[in-house]
């Protein structure tokens, strides 16, 4: 049959109206591109040619093709490649609206040749949006354009934008491995749910042993047979575009911190024993989570699979701690002070230690304060207590008083170099959460290093005590007949010190003289008789920390964290009494300050001494017992010397009280 040719007038001029708005797009888009490369050669000559900007065809043509259900093409070993593309899907997705040819630039004219090599880079699409919105001002508008380019830097210094090992040519995870190429969906749609569980199988593509072990979870059962989004998949735990080698110590410790966003008071409990401050400060070389519980195996504690399982725990114990005994397996790594019911030893522990450091620095920091308002006064208006001056009473000029001998000078610098290495390393652990913590640990070499110092200054510190301690106890036994127990130069309180301390108390308000003291005040024999329960409290518990194997061999496991609260929490009181209380009495009340030498040079000027121990200074003037204490006046050098050690102690004690307080102030804050 002939076609007339009306009819092929018609025919053709149907096809002309189809197509005139195709080609008028092009037409226009093919103009102004033209004209923008014009106006940019001009603008930029000599400069490098830039590069040529897209096509702008239209993604119907595109998917006149690939939204065909099945559509694809024979790859190179002959199976067939899909290349369809769920239009209604694609176009729910974040690049909905976008042109197909935006992010396959190399696609110039349709129909394209066959065979033509798919190039998408979303490293370079998604960045040079950013710079033009960057470039227009309209970051504002793209501010969730800028997180993802923000994402790319996170990416590419993973472990996924690495070249793999088989191909060199590629990277190890792409972009589309793990989001699909066309279904990127926003937050919080119905398709975005859907994509977070299919995750595991994305991962699985390269990672089919961890998908396995994965699966027979309680994390995977919950996402893949459950279809629970809210569950744990891979990206949780080993961060989305962070992903790092998980041998890699940093990497241990990003996994162990991504527990917490799921069990926010069980990351809490750990990071407040000594395997979680550890962590904290960076190290990975204490028990984590994983350690524990298990990796991509992780099950439910009552599993009789689980590794925490009260029949598996020992043996996951003896793991790290090889001599472990059953002990351990009572051990509460999240017992909280916070839960009777639970946990009654630790909340008894807890409350006790805070009633202690409560009630000591009620009484002592208000001492201090009123202290300091009665002796400011008092210098100010330069009253003073009626007296001669100490010379004319004994008949000599410029002498000092020998208070210290040289053994007790040494064991004093002794027990305050060990506590500030106590302080220092000890304190870095307690306040791993502080920003100055991590840097004194990586200052000292780590935790382990800093172990050892912590434990060589105990042990010094520990020997100094019992040394001045069996000092004593043979002196006393030399003469015990006749030591007067509760006599003035006797270091055990007795009944004066109760009425020195009203007396103390009436001179704070006004009510009356200020007291006169004997040899020893009774702020110094709080000061001598304080270690006695410090070191006990603070030495007992650190050895059962020190030795955990022979600890757990009698007593359970929960005696680790009544230690570890004992140890802080005391070790903390005698900080903070020390370098704030013991410093104000000898230093910074204003008869004293800025410094006192005299645990130094060992001798105090005549008249201070008079002043400050007049009970003592008149019984050995009545005696004619004075003149065999006096000393000539320190030299020149021992004084300079012993201000710059004074100061420098002064100093360093100080900053130690500040990271404590910082410390202290963040646990306040709920840091």
């Amino acid at each position: 049959m002939r076609v007339s040719r009306t009819a092929v007038w018609i025919l053709t001029g149907v096809l002309c109206l189809a197509t005139a708005p195709f080609l008028w797009t092009a037409f226009v888009n093919a103009a102004d591109t033209t004209a923008a490369a014009v106006k940019t050669d001009k603008a930029s000559a000599p400069a490098k040619e830039a590069e040529p900007a897209a096509i702008q065809i239209p993604s119907e043509l595109c998917l006149g093709c690939h939204a065909n259900p099945g559509f694809g093409v024979p790859g190179p070993d002959g199976k067939m490649r899909p290349l369809d593309v769920n239009k209604d899907k694609f176009e729910k997705s974040v690049h909905g609206k976008r042109l197909c040819v935006e992010c396959h630039r190399n696609i110039t004219e349709i129909p394209h040749k066959p065979g033509i090599e798919v190039r998408v880079s979303c490293v370079e699409c998604h960045e040079r949006l950013w710079a033009a919105a960057v470039k227009e001002s309209k970051t504002q508008q793209n501010a969730r354009l800028g997180v993802v380019v923000e994402q790319i830097k996170h990416y590419m210094k993973s472990i996924h934008a690495r070249p793999s090992r088989a191909d060199q040519s590629r990277t190890n995870a792409t972009c589309y491995n793990c989001h699909e190429a066309h279904y990127v969906y926003p937050k919080g749609s119905a398709e975005r749910t859907q994509w977070r569980v299919s995750v595991p199988n994305a991962c699985g593509k390269c990672h089919a042993k961890e998908r396995k072990e994965y699966a027979t979870s309680v994390h995977g059962k919950a996402v893949l047979e459950q279809g629970n989004p809210y569950a744990a998949i891979c990206a949780d735990c080993h961060t989305t575009h962070d992903v790092e080698d998980p041998a890699k110590d940093a990497t241990r410790v990003a996994i162990t911190r991504n527990c917490g966003n799921c069990h926010t008071e069980s990351l809490k409990t750990y990071t407040e024993t000594y395997h979680g401050q550890v962590n904290w400060l960076g190290y990975a070389h204490t028990a984590k989570c994983f350690d524990c519980h298990g990796s991509h195996t992780v099950q439910r504690v009552d599993n009789p699979n689980s590794t925490v399982h009260p029949d598996n725990r020992l043996r996951t114990c003896q793991k790290c701690h090889t001599g472990a005994t059953k002990g351990f397996v009572t051990f509460e790594p999240h017992g909280t002070t916070h839960d009777f019911g639970r946990y009654p030893y630790i909340w008894i522990a807890s409350k006790f230690m805070l009633q202690l450091l409560v009630g000591t620095f009620a009484f002592f920091w208000t001492h201090s304060a009123l202290w300091f308002y009665r002796e400011y006064k008092d210098r100010q208006e330069r009253r003073t207590r009626p007296h001669v001056a100490a010379e004319a009473v004994a008949g000599i000029k410029g002498k000092y008083y020998r208070r210290f001998p040289l053994i007790w000078r040494i064991a004093h610098l002794t027990f305050a170099l060990s506590l500030m290495l106590l302080t220092l390393t000890g304190m870095s652990v307690f306040y791993s959460k502080t920003a100055w913590a991590p840097v004194i640990m990586n200052a000292l070499g780590g935790p382990i290093a800093a172990a050892y110092i912590h434990r060589v200054s105990a042990v010094i510190f520990v020997s100094v005590f019992f040394a001045q301690l069996v000092y004593f106890v043979i002196r006393i036994a030399k003469n015990w007949r006749e030591f007067d127990w509760f006599g003035p130069n006797s270091l055990v309180p007795r009944l004066q010190d109760l009425w020195d301390i009203m007396a103390m108390f009436k001179w704070f308000f006004g009510m009356g003289p200020r007291p006169v003291f004997d040899r020893w005040t009774y702020w110094e024999k709080f000061d001598y008789w304080a270690p006695f329960w410090g070191v006990t409290i603070i030495g007992v518990s650190g050895v059962m920390l020190w030795f955990p194997n022979a600890t757990a061999s009698f007593l359970p496991g929960w005696a680790f964290n009544v230690a570890t609260i004992f140890h802080g929490e005391e070790a903390l009181l005698a900080v903070l009494f020390l370098f704030t209380v013991h410093f104000f009495n000898n230093h910074f009340r204003p008869d004293k300050f800025p410094l006192d030498t005299v645990m130094f040079t060992g001798a105090v000027p005549l008249e201070e001494f008079r002043h400050e121990h007049t009970v003592e200074y008149n019984r050995l003037v009545k005696t004619g017992e004075l003149e065999k204490y006096l000393v000539d006046a320190p030299s020149a050098p021992m004084t300079r010397g012993s201000k710059i050690l004074g100061f420098t102690l002064i100093f360093f004690g100080l900053v130690l009280l500040a990271f404590v307080l910082i410390g202290v102030l963040g646990d306040l804050n709920g840091g």
